[in-house]
């Protein structure tokens, strides 16, 4: 089957302003009467059955991944253990995001706890950087100036930032659509990084001591394990291994979302609902990309009811559907696969800013083609 596409909104460019004051008032009325019957349908409603099978379910392959590398010993099959923690890793980070957004329990500070310890205790990602930087995405996705997702690191997401770009860096920002994947081999490090430094920064944090004291504790047990096991060559193999494979499926989750959706000029004035609607990619696949990308697929549902259960958007997803024919606002949905090609097209298109200015002129022509 092909794509499900109602719109190919990633080809549009920025999103301009366009429409009246009372076309956005029809459709901020409209989404707050398909939110009423979102709310009186139960689908905001906890699902903590689901969520204590989840974290029963990581526990165990946890464990399973532990026994097997006590087990293994001495051995390079240990490499497959490493693979299968960066797999499970990421399937905890993804229940620390949804710990973050309350879609876990009832109690704000409750979700707060468990997204904490997951996120600190086990992924060894400080919860508080996470919960910043995902909050100001959420309140202003591919807006420019204001989605901390879009700025630049490695990767140019905008033309302005690609343009900046000089020497080695632009010859990489260039091609950075081929060198996506490969370049999260690297994400892993670049996350634990990212996270712990701001727990060293001044300036308020929540949680700070918490963070660091259980980010120690896994790294010091984690660190420990392997290097008691393992010889030396093959404890950093592991290591290596684990942190790549959680790079690049933390970034294979992650991109497909937004990334080659239109961006939002920063003067831009748009109703909630157009803003999420519009910035947001849907990947199919049901219950099973919902099992592989953490619920992560139905991101337009995501958006408008960022504190919805992830069992509930599958329901969901059917009537912000019908309400987005309805009101006429572009909805779209993509494969995985194709989702991946979208963005390494886009990036690649904004990757050319970086070429040298003194380049032939018809030569870049072409390149565009």
């Amino acid at each position: 089957m092909g794509p499900k596409h109602i719109s190919h909104t990633e080809t549009l460019g920025a999103i301009r302003a366009t429409k009246p004051r009372t076309a956005s008032a029809d459709i901020t009325r409209s989404y707050t009467a398909v939110s009423r019957v979102i709310r009186e349908s139960g689908l905001l409603n906890r699902t903590r059955w689901f969520y204590l099978f989840l974290v029963s379910l990581l526990t165990l392959a946890l464990g399973g991944v532990i026994t097997g590398f006590i087990l293994l010993g001495d051995s390079w099959f240990q490499l497959l253990m490493a693979g299968a923690l960066g797999l499970i890793l990421t399937q905890f980070a993804f229940l620390a995001h949804e710990a973050s957004h309350r879609q876990v329990l009832e109690s704000g500070p409750a979700n707060d706890r468990v997204g904490r310890a997951i996120a600190a205790g086990v992924v060894g990602i400080s919860y508080a950087w996470w919960m910043t930087k995902h909050t100001r995405h959420h309140a202003n996705p591919n807006k420019l100036g204001k989605d901390p997702d879009i700025d630049f690191d490695t990767i140019s997401f905008v033309e302005a930032d690609a343009a900046k770009q000089r020497g080695l860096m632009a010859l990489v920002t260039r091609k950075q659509g081929y060198l996506f994947f490969p370049l999260l081999t690297l994400e892993g490090v670049n996350l634990h990084y990212r996270s712990i430094r701001t727990l060293f920064e001044r300036g308020p944090v929540k949680g700070r001591w918490i963070e660091l004291g259980l980010i120690a504790a896994r790294f010091a047990v984690f660190f420990g394990a392997v290097f008691w096991v393992l010889p030396l060559g093959m404890a950093f193999a592991f290591i290596g291994v684990q942190l790549a494979v959680f790079g690049v499926y933390m970034g294979a989750s992650f991109a497909p979302n937004h990334k080659g959706m239109p961006l939002i000029p920063a003067d831009a004035k748009l109703d909630f609902f157009s803003k999420q609607v519009l910035t947001s990619r849907n990947v199919s696949g049901g219950i099973w990309a919902s099992a592989l990308l953490g619920g992560l697929n139905y991101q337009v549902e995501h958006h408008l009811f960022p504190n919805m259960p992830r069992p509930h958007l599958a329901k969901t997803r059917e009537i912000v559907r019908e309400h987005c024919r309805t009101l006429g606002v572009p909805y779209t949905e993509t494969t995985l696969m194709q989702s991946y090609g979208i963005v390494i097209r886009y990036l690649n298109r904004v990757g050319l800013s970086a070429r040298d200015p003194f380049d032939c002129p018809m030569v870049n022509q072409f390149r565009r083609a």
